[in-house]
């Protein structure tokens, strides 16, 4: 049994022989609600959960994409004819458009190749399950290729192919979070400059999602309406004399002058505020401001996304004002693009599962729905995964 265990062994290690795998992880956005794509500073974190993908080279030029985790499981398709898939399988439009775009660097390899995905991310609980699949595949791509990409670069091709092929006009807040994490550590990205730094977290705090389980595709929500509202606000606003480069830079008295209808006042109110809240948590951190302090933050953010913004709805706003009540939650808040999806809890370690699970329970008896609850940690980004694994290439 044993000689035939390792025939089988042998036999898997030759038919997957050139195979390469990575691991991306999800992301938090702590603060700084749709500023990326109006040129702000945001903070996000990359979890420890996230996207493995095993990549197989292939001597023809098809393409075989599978997962479990998403509907249309198989996509299969061709190195030269692929286009952007609608419908069933429209979840591998992220991996394609990552290829398009570094094929157009020459950094993807010339033949076929399978990619399989095994995710142990929640899905549309706003925490980029997508940027996760992009570069996953950026990262599986350049070792097939035998081309080395920079995390920071591959983090912008990954936005861009979100951006022009998938067709969701985001900015870089979620590549950049997931590729560029530290544990322990948030993500402070300059989306002007596309600049990037870290912040160390407060010691003894704990990052919390509550998940209401309202699927958001935000290729056909209100994002792309949010977007193109922040774009004929700052338009107006430079036609007033101001000379921001982007609707973060605005300051509210430019706001104010400016004749602006009610909702674009409100979209542009929401920026200039949440700027100045994500520059604050920034200043509050390095100088050891009084931790209830900045959690405030988060909770002010939260209700401007929802007052002003209008991306939260009845569920999530439930989800803070029951998170509030919490001595140990230092502040929450809705987390991603909104308009369902998850709230985020930063909170002190005294904070415990039961306490979570108490709210999610309350969420139950008044909407009928029991949310997920997870616990993530700030953690290590995109990453090379070691393949075949020391264990089955020693037989172990």
């Amino acid at each position: 049994m044993d000689e035939e265990i390792e025939k089988s062994r042998k036999a898997y290690l030759k038919h997957m022989e050139g195979s390469v795998a990575a691991f991306a992880p999800g992301r938090i956005e702590f603060l700084g609600n749709h500023l990326d794509y109006n040129g702000g500073m945001v903070l996000g974190a990359a979890i420890d959960a996230g996207i493995y993908v095993l990549a197989s080279p292939r001597r023809d030029k098809g393409l075989r994409l599978f997962s479990e985790s998403f509907e249309g499981e198989v996509v299969e398709t061709s190195l030269d004819q692929f286009r952007k898939i609608e419908g069933k399988g429209s979840w591998a439009n992220y991996c394609l458009g990552v290829l398009k775009a570094m094929q157009e660097r020459g950094l993807a390899p010339s033949s076929g190749f399978s990619l399989t995905f095994v995710s142990n991310l929640p899905v549309s609980a706003g925490l980029s399950s997508s940027a996760a699949l992009e570069l996953a595949t950026g990262l599986a791509l350049a070792q097939l290729a035998d081309r080395e990409v920079g995390l920071e670069e591959l983090a912008g091709i990954c936005r861009e192919a979100e951006n022009d092929f998938v067709g969701m006009p985001c900015g870089i807040l979620d590549q950049a979070s997931s590729a560029l994490g530290r544990p322990d550590h948030l993500v402070l990205i300059d989306c002007r400059n596309e600049s990037f730094s870290a912040l160390p977290l407060p010691p003894r705090t704990a990052l919390w999602i509550i998940d209401s389980g309202i699927k958001h595709d935000l290729v056909d929500s209100h994002y792309s309406a949010r977007h193109a509202e922040c774009g004929d606000a700052l338009r107006l606003v430079k036609e007033a004399g101001s000379k921001s480069a982007c609707l973060a830079e605005c300051r509210e008295e430019e706001i104010d002058k400016t004749d602006l209808s009610p909702n674009l006042r409100k979209r542009a109110l929401h920026v200039a505020r949440e700027q100045e809240r994500v520059l604050a948590f920034r200043d509050g951190l390095l100088s050891n401001r009084d931790l209830g302090e900045l959690g405030r933050l988060l909770t002010d953010s939260h209700w401007s996304s929802s007052r002003d913004f209008e991306n939260s709805c009845p569920e999530l706003d439930f989800l803070v004002e029951r998170l509030a009540e919490s001595d140990e939650v230092l502040g929450a808040r809705l987390t991603g693009g909104g308009f369902g999806g998850a709230v985020l809890a930063w909170t002190t370690s005294a904070f415990r599962r039961k306490e979570a699970e108490a709210i999610a329970a309350s969420y139950k008896e008044e909407y009928g729905a029991l949310p997920s609850v997870h616990s993530f940690s700030p953690s290590r980004g995109a990453r090379i995964e070691d393949w075949p694994p020391l264990a089955l290439e020693k037989g172990a």
